[in-house]
């Protein structure tokens, strides 16, 4: 920022640069600020937070599926193998 135009700009509106406080009145207002979050806000927040607690990797599972590779006792149906490719080849835009 350029100190001189911001003083040309300062002459022309004939401002000080005097900064003006506010000042505490005395004695107590009749409004106050308040906060509401709705039930659904509230819903939000518990589930979100529960999501971040879950781990991200269900290890039980991974287990399961490496015990089976290990074992070669792993077997997918050709039905539902099928079933995939064709799904996703109707959502696939040509």
């Amino acid at each position: 920022m350029r100190i001189d135009a911001y003083n040309a700009v300062s002459r022309i509106y004939k401002s000080s640069t005097k900064v003006n406080t506010a000042k505490k009145t005395s004695g107590s207002s009749e409004f106050s600020d308040k906060l509401e979050i709705s039930n659904a806000a509230k819903s939000y927040q518990t589930a979100k937070s529960a999501v971040n607690a879950a781990e991200d990797v269900r290890m039980d599972k991974v287990e399961a599926l490496r015990a089976q590779f290990a074992n070669r006792t792993y077997n997918v149906s050709s039905e539902d193998v099928a079933d995939k490719i064709i799904a996703d080849a109707e959502t696939l835009v040509f």
